[in-house]
């Protein structure tokens, strides 16, 4: 077990699961996940919600089992190694309306930040807007944790708190096993066309959800995490991971015939830059003063982290909002040739993302001696 520890703290270690989280992802792509989505935790929640009928956009509802992985995944490694610890108890409303913000940046995007580097890896030029939206998000971030601003700290509580969220999934995982049927025309919903209708079978994506979720919880894996680190502390351990995923999931694109460099007309994307943009800055803000990105997220919701799960559910809660009131962004259309983004409410949604978020910074700052 220490040698095991000691590996995944490496530099080495976390390369790897970088490595081989973009080995993954461009293979789900290749069993059927939508383009440059082989992973997406943002799009794969939203999907999700729409399944479970919180929303209705009828193109983009499926159960994920992707996401089931993640999170029992982690379960699984903090129960082996006797990191599984229920805690709760820091600003969760905070964190709650700082998840949906989140959500409908990603969903102006068209992407969280794991999916921003896939749709780079596999020649998707918008993504370069986004992941310097991203980096800005970010930095706010920073500057508000150097002034001070901080939820609190989580408690110690009891042990069926933490459990709440990785029960959830298993329901999840059941659901999308035996399919029922609640009532004529409800839930479970699933997608006949559009992004929603293009998956990978369920065990392949399960067990892939559960690999990353194993070697990411060890890792400490997050998105966010390694532009966070390098500003805040220039500490370059989880950006090298961040790199060994790029790096790798550009080479498998390459081998398996799905890199296709431009900008207009890229899979479940538009080219909108400014709301690229500004949708990744208010989610780069979100996930900074959350403190991890949503797959980190998940994997803290795994481990027992109460926190994090409401954080979670606060993202699928941003997800039936964003369709449901139109605040996502619609892809470029091909064949007339028109550029996508989002509707004035979406534009609208994250203007007042990015004000919410600049409030709690300021609101919720600490004086330290």
């Amino acid at each position: 077990m220490a040698s095991a520890t000691r590996f995944f703290a490496s530099r080495l270690g976390i390369v790897i699961v970088g490595a081989v989280i973009g080995i993954l992802a461009p293979l789900l792509q290749k069993l059927g996940n939508p383009g440059n989505m082989g992973i997406c935790v943002a799009c794969f929640e939203r999907d999700i919600a729409g399944a479970l009928g919180l929303h209705r956009a009828a193109v983009v509802q499926y159960l994920r089992p992707e996401i089931f992985g993640f999170v029992l995944g982690a379960t699984l490694a903090a129960l082996l190694f006797k990191e599984f610890k229920a805690r709760t108890g820091s600003a969760p409303i905070a964190r709650f309306f700082l998840g949906i913000f989140a959500m409908v940046g990603a969903l102006v995007f068209l992407g969280c930040p794991w999916r921003a580097l896939f749709r780079l890896a596999g020649g998707d030029l918008n993504a370069v807007v986004g992941l310097i939206g991203l980096a800005v998000g970010v930095s706010m971030g920073v500057w508000f944790m150097r002034s001070g601003y901080n939820l609190g700290r989580s408690r110690p509580t009891h042990a069926a708190v933490g459990w709440i969220v990785p029960s959830l999934m298993v329901f999840f995982l059941l659901l999308a096993i035996f399919k029922p049927s609640f009532s004529e025309g409800g839930p479970i919903f699933t997608s006949e066309a559009g992004p929603g209708s293009q998956y990978a079978p369920l065990i392949i994506s399960l067990l892939a959800g559960l690999t990353i979720g194993i070697l990411a919880q060890r890792t400490r894996f997050c998105t966010m995490g390694s532009v966070r680190d390098v500003i805040l502390m220039r500490d370059t351990h989880l950006v090298s991971g961040v790199v060994g995923l790029l790096v790798v999931a550009f080479v498998m694109n390459l081998i398996l015939g799905q890199f296709s460099p431009g900008v207009f007309g890229q899979p479940v994307a538009h080219s909108n830059h400014l709301w690229n943009f500004l949708g990744m800055v208010l989610a780069g803000l979100a996930f900074a003063l959350a403190g991890g990105c949503p797959g980190r997220q998940l994997f803290m919701s795994g481990e027992g982290d109460g926190d994090a799960g409401v954080f979670v559910l606060g993202m699928f809660t941003g997800a039936a909002f964003a369709h449901n009131f139109n605040l996502a962004a619609r892809p470029d259309n091909v064949a007339t040739g028109t550029v996508g983004g989002p509707s004035p409410w979406g534009m609208a949604a994250v203007i007042v993302g990015l004000l919410v978020c600049v409030v709690l910074g300021f609101a919720m700052r600490e004086k330290y001696e």
